[in-house]
């Protein structure tokens, strides 16, 4: 089970601190500047907003232990200014990153890190790079009007939506600490600011390669195709269309990544271009919410009034961003357009189908099905299973949890959930017919997420100073498929009275 470190009563005060190096200490971690020195294009070397009071709210200490960060250096003084980019070590040079993206449809040229910073790249154990990256760090050349701040409660909830999807086993980017900064940030009223310490596999988007394309120059563009491979997908090096086997890897990653949201019940909330990673991580965690009770039109965004991104348009959306991303490698693809557009084409097929077969197996999973025999009668229980849920609303996380102990014959917790017991009979004698696994279920089917009014519950409290609804929600979601004593609320529906839940982008 993932722990962390809260640190409410730890107060520093100083006053704006320039960029500065630490020197001999060997303590501070090395970052690399590989992205910065392969493609100079993309990047704009600049320095954090001073934050004049750091405070640490929490610090995830197996990650920075994962990373080879001494979590006790990061807790003091000069680890803290370290985590709002107010104390860089020597060699580091921190950039804003460019690029462009497709927001809601509509083509950005330049967006960009407006309000973040790529501290650099830390080297893993196997020999790979992890981005260490801020947000709420403050304006940079890509801010477009916005203060470049963020809020304490969009940096925690980034911190709890990205912990609970790792906790998942979801591919995602992971928070490693929160700062407050001591800045009150205007919002619709005044916030405490904070700075969130972000992990990443790389910041490539879809989006980056959209902003090289519209420039037209084909040695960036290949370029950046080429460090793509080399950090993601080394393999596709060895094809014989390389940059035809970089889509097909990244078609492939993002296929798998949707079928497990929607396994889950995530909502993403803006898939933009930009939030399509080409590493294939779920990216910035705005809009963002789990579904309670099922419903294909569900949305939490308060921006998207027309259902773009509802949770059930997330496959559609998945592709027609690889779509975006297959217009920019077409000059790379194949010399002949036509040619490149038709083989572009086939991977998007591929990917649909991939996604597919992704989706099918995992509701297998959770149903408790074998994988293989009776495809057609396994397509027919899971299409039939998400029309009850919808007919009666039921929750999404709850009806499967309580189908494994209908696996075991204890069938009232999910039948209690339907108000069509006719047609939930009827489901369920054909299911049980097929013998599910409830121990393949358990594995399969989580206990808790992090439940869209426990999230506000924690993050007002946290806003206010206290962090303990915080630091039990994450011991909840740190181990989301473990039933245990005490938790019982974490894993039950919002109240009533909650109402219907909005998110916001946080800017």
């Amino acid at each position: 089970m993932t722990t962390h470190a809260f640190a409410g009563a730890l107060t520093l005060q100083t006053g704006p601190v320039a960029l500065r190096s630490l020197g001999g200490v060997s303590i501070a971690p090395d970052l690399d500047d590989r992205f910065a020195r392969a493609l100079p294009e993309l990047a704009v070397p600049w320095q954090a907003e001073a934050a004049p009071e750091p405070r640490l709210l929490v610090l995830n200490e197996p990650l920075a232990t994962e990373l080879g960060i001494d979590p006790g250096w990061l807790r003091g003084p000069e680890g803290v200014r370290f985590l709002t980019g107010n104390l860089v070590p020597e060699g580091a040079v921190p950039v804003a990153q460019a690029y462009a993206g497709h927001q809601f449809g509509g083509y950005v040229p330049r967006l960009g890190d407006g309000r973040a910073l790529l501290l650099g790249e830390l080297a893993t154990a196997e020999g790979g790079l992890r981005d260490l990256h801020l947000k709420g760090s403050g304006r940079t050349p890509f801010a477009r009007g916005g203060d470049g701040l963020a809020a304490v409660g969009p940096m925690l909830r980034e911190y709890i939506i990205s912990e609970a999807m790792h906790a998942l086993a979801i591919p995602t980017t992971r928070s490693l600490a929160v700062v407050a900064t001591g800045r009150t940030v205007q919002r619709e009223t005044p916030l405490p600011g904070a700075v969130l310490a972000r992990i990443a596999s790389s910041h490539l988007r879809v989006g980056t390669f959209q902003y090289v394309a519209a420039g037209g120059d084909v040695d960036v563009l290949r370029r950046l195709a080429d460090y793509a491979i080399a950090r993601h997908y080394p393999d596709a090096a060895k094809a014989a269309n390389r940059y035809l086997a970089l889509f097909d890897a990244v078609g492939s990653a993002q296929a798998a990544l949707i079928a497990q949201w929607m396994l889950v019940g995530f909502v993403h909330g803006v898939m933009n271009t930009d939030n399509m990673t080409i590493a294939g991580e779920t990216i910035d965690y705005g809009p963002c919410a789990f579904m309670e009770a099922y419903d294909p039109e569900a949305v939490f965004s308060s921006i998207d009034s027309w259902g773009r991104y509802a949770y059930g348009a997330q496959p559609s959306i998945a592709g027609w961003n690889l779509a975006r991303f297959a217009e920019t490698l077409l000059p790379l693809i194949a010399d002949d357009q036509d040619r490149a557009v038709e083989l572009a084409q086939e991977s998007l097929t591929g990917f649909g189908a991939q996604l597919q077969l992704a989706l099918s197996s995992g509701m297998r999973a959770k149903l408790g099905l074998a994988d293989g025999p009776a495809e057609d009668v396994a397509t027919s229980l899971m299409n039939d299973a998400l029309a009850l849920l919808a007919e009666s609303h039921v929750d999404f996380t709850s009806f499967f949890r309580n189908l494994g102990q209908a696996a075991r014959g204890e069938t009232e917790p999910a039948r209690g959930m339907f108000m069509n017991l006719n047609g939930f009979d009827e489901w369920l004698s054909r299911w049980r017919a097929l013998n599910p696994d409830a121990e393949r279920m358990d594995r399969a089917n989580p206990v808790y997420i992090p439940r869209n009014h426990l999230v506000e519950e924690s993050l007002e409290a946290a806003t206010g100073g206290d962090l303990a609804p915080l630091e039990k929600l994450l011991e909840a979601i740190g181990a989301p498929y473990d039933e245990r004593d005490g938790l019982q609320r974490y894993a039950e529906p919002a109240p009533e009275d909650f109402g219907k839940y909005r998110t916001f982008c946080g800017t």
